[in-house]
């Protein structure tokens, strides 16, 4: 499986507000935004393109464009932080969602939304999700795009487990990785370590407050 961590000063300055326990829900979606149009913009890399005769006020100079932008399929409820960064890089994109929630005992992903093209053939898929930690949540939403026939599936995470990738290599799916950095380890409630906390939680505050 093809892994590229991006070493980057501007990316490294963002992951490490993230990080940071001090900065409230407003530092943190900041840092994340950047730091998604980063990685998003990375992504893009190799993505086939398009030439045309673009005239500017002068001459006419060679254009590029996307031949076919990639659907953006974030993984609710953290992966919603990386949808405006990614359409702030990729405009044409299309989204899809997919919805798990992470049950608190078991850690296993309990599905409750999906919302894709029935026929992913031939697409570019790039599934977006902050955090890559024991890889259960993101293995099944990756197993949902094949089954709707995606081959060509980019997985953008910010922070990544090693447990996590490493599940990911084991799979055999059909995935690329681009992450900000692989930690070493995961805590007694498969939290990443030292990860950056819950990002649902940092992005949008408590899942359980009081209205």
């Amino acid at each position: 499986m093809e892994i590229t961590v991006i070493d980057h000063p501007l990316v490294a300055s963002r992951l490490t507000l993230m990080r940071d326990e001090r900065s409230d829900n407003a530092a943190f979606r900041a840092a994340a935004a950047d730091l998604g149009a980063m990685l998003i913009y990375e992504a893009c890399r190799d993505l086939p393109v398009k030439h045309f005769d673009c005239v500017t006020p002068v001459a006419t100079a060679e254009g590029t464009r996307l031949a076919n932008p990639p659907i953006i399929v974030p993984v609710i409820r953290a992966g919603l932080g990386m949808i405006d960064p990614a359409l702030s890089m990729i405009p044409d994109a299309q989204v899809g969602f997919i919805g798990l929630a992470r049950n608190e005992e078991t850690h296993e992903p309990v599905p409750y939304l999906e919302a894709l093209p029935q026929d992913l053939s031939g697409r570019a898929v790039f599934i977006v999700d902050p955090m890559l930690a024991t890889g259960g949540s993101l293995l099944h939403a990756i197993r949902l795009l094949c089954e709707r026939g995606a081959t060509d599936i980019t997985a953008v995470c910010m922070v990544s487990a090693k447990p996590g990738v490493e599940a990911l290599k084991a799979s055999g799916l059909p995935v690329r990785l681009i992450t900000a950095s692989i930690d070493p380890s995961l805590n007694a409630d498969a939290y990443i370590v030292p990860g950056l906390g819950d990002a649902g939680d940092r992005l949008y505050g408590p899942r359980n407050i009081d209205l």
